[in-house]
């Protein structure tokens, strides 16, 4: 079966290292078509012998005839869309085109954004009308289904697969260590501190700022980029800080980043959706986080997982005494690395992949 991946950014919010895991996985001919200029993640796609074609960034009628003569072209049995723009222009390409099986993912959806941009009436009802052109649309959280149930997407339609990882991507590599230290600066006897995601204002990252001033001798190593990047560099400033908080930027791939790191903190009011977490237990880092619903999941089921530790809501000591007791164990340990842990099979990305294609089977009536 012919499969063609429609995607509007590769870099934004993991949808693109999500479909690099997914075509990866997939029994089937998989093309990808992104909306966008190639990236790093787009690379990695195509090393990975997936054809990708590069649509560029036009908008509008444009784009979906230009999607509709690539789908003809490629007379391809399913269609799947990722992320807004790509879900809104290209399920109407692809039912322009005469395909039938129409697949979606939506990632990030909230009463107030669509993928970091307000989201209008106009957008929502955009939305709903390339919806009703497909059949089936996965929600990689219950929040993200739950919204969709809530704009008007009938129950029937719609199918949670959350978020997977390979954790062989994120084994810890001494090497990678070194050489991400040397980069950043950081001495290798140093305890760090590290935190992942979108620099956004409320994004819980000023949190481990303040809170690394009570943790003596660490580093704080802030892995992404975003608006609140200058604030952030602004009170690390105010903190008597700024010298011991390292912003690494946007990357590829997070594995040196989190080989550099002694204990990984995802702090309260950041929006990572608990993948992030899973990847940092997988590099056999302690964790602190505030919020990741696998690991609350397996908590509830009693299955809690070594070495993560979950915030109160109610202490904001919570956060810099956790840290400090980490990395005093981290030093107990004398520097060395906990063992990769998992939230289980549900989380790996051949389940994922699988998942995806009953999604196929039923469409399709395979």
């Amino acid at each position: 079966m012919r499969v063609l991946h429609v995607i509007s950014a590769p870099g934004q919010g993991g949808a693109g290292h999500q479909l690099r895991l997914l075509v990866r996985g997939l029994p089937h001919d998989c093309e990808v078509v992104t909306l966008a200029r190639a990236g790093m993640v787009t690379a990695a796609i195509r090393d990975g012998g997936t054809t990708v074609h590069e649509l560029g960034t036009g908008r509008g009628a444009a784009t979906i005839v230009g999607l509709r003569r690539l789908i003809r072209r490629g007379r391809f049995d399913v269609v799947h869309t990722h992320l807004y723009r790509a879900c809104v222009q290209g399920r109407f390409a692809a039912r322009l085109a005469g395909v039938r099986h129409i697949v979606a993912t939506a990632y990030h959806l909230s009463e107030q954004l669509i993928e970091g941009r307000p989201a209008s009436a106009g957008a929502r009802a955009l939305y709903l009308a390339g919806e009703r052109a497909g059949q089936a649309t996965i929600a990689v959280t219950p929040a993200v289904a739950g919204r969709l149930r809530a704009w008007g997407v009938p129950e029937a339609r719609i199918t949670v697969i959350p978020k997977a990882l390979d954790p062989d991507e994120f084994r810890y590599d001494p090497v990678l260590r070194a050489v991400a230290r040397a980069r950043l600066g950081i001495e290798p006897g140093v305890p760090v501190i590290g935190g992942v995601g979108r620099l956004a204002h409320g994004g819980g990252f000023d949190h481990l700022i303040r809170a690394v001033g009570e943790v003596p001798g660490a580093t704080l190593l802030l892995v992404g980029d975003g608006p609140a990047r200058v604030a952030l560099e602004r009170l690390a400033g105010i903190e008597g800080v700024a010298d011991r908080v390292r912003f690494a930027g946007a990357v590829g791939h997070v594995r040196e980043m989190l080989c550099a790191m002694d204990v990984f903190a995802s702090p309260p009011g950041s929006a990572t959706a608990g993948l992030v977490v899973l990847e940092a237990l997988a590099a056999g880092l302690p964790t602190i986080y505030a919020t990741c619903p696998p690991l609350e999941e397996l908590a509830a089921a009693r299955s809690a997982v070594d070495g993560a530790h979950r915030l109160s809501a109610r202490d904001p000591q919570s956060l810099p005494r956790a840290l400090r007791t980490e990395v005093l164990c981290h030093q107990e340990r004398h520097g060395s690395r906990l063992p990769p842990r998992s939230a289980g099979d549900r989380y790996c990305a051949k389940a994922m992949a699988a998942a995806v294609d009953r999604v196929y089977d039923r469409v399709t009536g395979r």
